[in-house]
């Protein structure tokens, strides 16, 4: 049996020893002043205000990371506080780390960071270089865990040259080895296994059992992925004897967990299961809910190997329930994949459907997401390299300068004809690499402002066609593909009905968006301008959106003047009403009210679309108007939105020497301005 079901956690005694044995030293502290009648007592005099009693501080609230992290964050106060009063430099940055690590553990990504920022700061201020590095490695380590890659790399480049610099290499093989576990999470297997074999060369200088086994244990992990089982099976069993030898709970249950990974690889499920329930044990001991995110995705795949679905389905639902609280994008992938399998053989095909539309939706953000880090990592990488081609470069000239004074003063001994000859030979090599790195440097500008400028257009482009028409079309081939293998009869087809016109309506609707987008993206697009009656755009689409307000009981109700003639194309304001109009259905609830308006404003007729919807908080009014960067939520009645609606809007209303703009409230709606120029005639 697992021990998910029938485990009993014991009272921490290790936390509890700790916390007695700190009050009963603060008892006789404070019984021995107030025993001196000259002493007016006060709460801050009872603790001994000195760096040794702050560093054994931060020292047992580091213990206390994986084991009572609430302990934790009491000390780490307690040290900052005191270290503050002192001004101790090194006190305040080992208190800031230990706070930081806390709220990483607890998926607070901006405070960690603010924290892991003060923290460094702080410290370079003293010269440490070793606690330099361990911020710089946890602070890194939290980037890694919230998804951004290319700052965790940065950090992690700039630790390596730390390292380096101060011959640390204990620290620099724990860098190459994070390094690695980033390339391994984009699936760059290869350029992961250059840096963990460095980590393994620097393990031989540093002689350190303890530092190699965790080397060893993310080795054994990748030769699994790789699919060299043997090799992964033969480190893996190393690692875990040096860590039964160091009796380290935590890392001997990451190492029991990996090898149930490699049994799961083989499909060996019961000796996967074996393995896992022995490192559940071990994680019930600690607090690392992250690492026990994948045993329990673990639990759920070898259970589902072994055709027991009620159980897999089990260990799914909690991780996808954990998975959720601590914000943990990857995990919730995996068990939307192994709760759509699940559903999918016992033949509930509506919440099968549900995971799997959830699996697709979040393998494309991810997918973007490691995209986008992809080519950020791949620039930070570059700039790294640009910058040591640059060193290069000057080395280079400063060796040229050495060679011309050898010779100039070899030259001395001989005559003053070769001296001068040397001389000009030296300022003309000189010249020349001047040159060539000043041309090199303005070519690699030029380039990097074109390819920014190239992928920003092919980002926006694709995340709209990944987010917004794969999920559809991803449902309506499922359904069709379950209709086809006889999984889904007539009647059931026929309840699945409704939501795909809904979501053909949202392609056709998403597409006419896309294509007037990608017109006015390429070359030789024009905005045709004529004289239009402002009134006849916004009735028409009044009567094309009219059905939808009708669902949902929306009243669309035209102010606007009759005799209102305006200068623009009609295509494009066309597009723009039926738009802002849409967005507004969308957000308003039922027997809510739309109101269209519009008045002169000098050269301008100023058009305003009001709603008695939801509305919006001023971050995410100012997400809808950034640029080069879509954003689409559901609305009232889950409603999909394509996520360029407004950036459209505002391309075009541009492109006709107008504007957009809009004011809302949450809860009290939302109102959308937009100006057009109105025509000459205009009385």
């Amino acid at each position: 049996m697992s021990p998910l079901k029938n485990d009993k956690v014991s009272f921490n005694n290790y936390s509890f020893r700790l916390t007695s044995l700190v009050l009963l030293c603060i008892f006789m502290h404070s019984s021995l002043l107030l025993a001196n009648n000259s002493y007016k007592p006060n709460f801050s005099d009872l603790i001994t205000k000195d760096t040794i009693y702050i560093n054994s501080i931060n020292d047992r609230a580091a213990k206390l990371r994986f084991y009572n992290s609430d302990s934790l964050l009491i000390l780490a106060n307690e040290a900052l506080k005191l270290s503050e009063e002192l001004d101790y430099k090194y006190g305040i940055s080992k208190a800031l780390l230990q706070t930081a690590n806390y709220y990483s553990d607890n998926g607070k990504s901006k405070k960690a960071v603010f924290l892991y920022k003060k923290a460094l700061k702080e410290s370079k201020q003293i010269t440490n270089s070793s606690l330099q590095l361990s911020i710089m490695n946890n602070f890194a380590k939290s980037y890694y865990y919230f998804g951004d890659y290319a700052n965790s790399l940065a950090i992690y480049l700039e630790g390596v040259e730390l390292a380096e610099k101060s011959n640390n290499n204990r620290m620099l093989s724990v860098m190459n080895e994070n390094i690695a576990n980033l390339y391994t999470a984009q699936k760059d297997y290869e350029q992961a296994l250059v840096f963990l074999e460095e980590s393994i060369k620097l393990n031989l200088i540093v002689k350190d059992d303890y530092t190699t086994a965790k080397t060893l244990c993310n080795y054994a992990s990748l030769q699994s992925e790789l699919g060299n089982i043997d090799n992964a099976m033969f480190n893996i069993n190393k690692s875990i004897g040096i860590f039964e030898e160091y009796n380290n709970i935590r890392w001997i249950a990451q190492a029991y967990r990996i090898k149930g990974d490699i049994y799961l690889k083989q499909e060996k499920y019961s000796w996967a299961i074996r393995w896992y329930d022995q490192s559940y044990i071990l994680y019930n001991k600690i607090k690392n809910n992250r690492d026990k995110l994948y045993l329990l995705s673990g639990l759920a795949y070898a259970y589902y190997g072994l055709i027991n679905d009620d159980t897999a389905e089990f260990y799914a639902v909690t991780a996808y329930e954990e998975a959720q609280k601590m914000h943990s994008i990857t995990n919730i992938e995996s068990t939307a994949d192994i709760l759509h399998k699940i559903n999918k053989r016992k033949k509930k095909f509506e919440k099968s459907l549900f995971f799997h539309e959830l699996y697709k939706q979040v393998t494309d953000s991810l997918s973007r997401k490691e995209n986008k880090h992809s080519l950020s990592m791949l620039k930070t990488k570059m700039e790294r390299d640009k910058q040591k081609e640059t060193k290069v470069v000057i080395n280079k000239l400063e060796n040229a300068k050495m060679r011309s004074a050898i010779y100039i003063g070899l030259a001395l001994l001989i005559i003053w004809g070769i001296i001068t000859y040397m001389m000009s030979k030296s300022r003309k090599a000189h010249k020349r690499l001047n040159a060539e790195l000043q041309l090199k440097q303005v070519v690699l500008e030029n380039r990097e402002e074109e390819l920014e400028e190239i992928n920003q257009t092919k980002d926006k482009l694709f995340s709209i066609i990944a987010h917004d028409l794969r999920g559809p079309i991803g449902a309506l081939l499922e359904v069709l593909k379950m209709m086809k293998s006889g999984d889904l009869n007539m009647s059931e087809f026929r309840d699945f009905v409704p939501k795909l016109i809904k979501d053909v309506d949202h392609i056709s609707f998403t597409l006419n968006n896309l294509l007037s987008w990608g017109q006015t993206q390429m070359n030789g697009a024009t905005t045709n301008s004529t004289i239009v009656k402002l009134n006849t755009l916004v009735n028409n689409n009044i009567n094309l959106l009219a059905e939808t307000a009708k669902k949902k009981s929306i009243s669309l109700i035209n102010e606007m003047p009759d005799n209102i003639l305006i200068f623009s194309d009609p295509n494009q304001i066309d597009i723009v009403i039926r738009n802002i109009i849409s967005n507004a259905l969308k957000f308003t609830p039922k027997d809510g009210k739309i109101t269209i308006d519009a008045q002169e404003k000098y050269q301008f007729i100023e058009v305003t679309i009001k709603d008695t919807g939801i509305g919006m908080s001023e971050e995410d009014l100012s997400k809808v108007f950034a640029t080069n960067q879509s954003h689409t939520t559901f609305g009232t009645n889950n409603e999909k939105g394509t996520g360029l609606g407004i950036s459209l809007c505002k391309e075009m209303l541009e492109n006709n020497g107008g504007n957009l703009w809009a004011k809302s409230k949450l809860g009290k709606g939302t109102i959308f301005y937009f100006t057009v120029p109105k025509a000459d005639n205009q009385s």
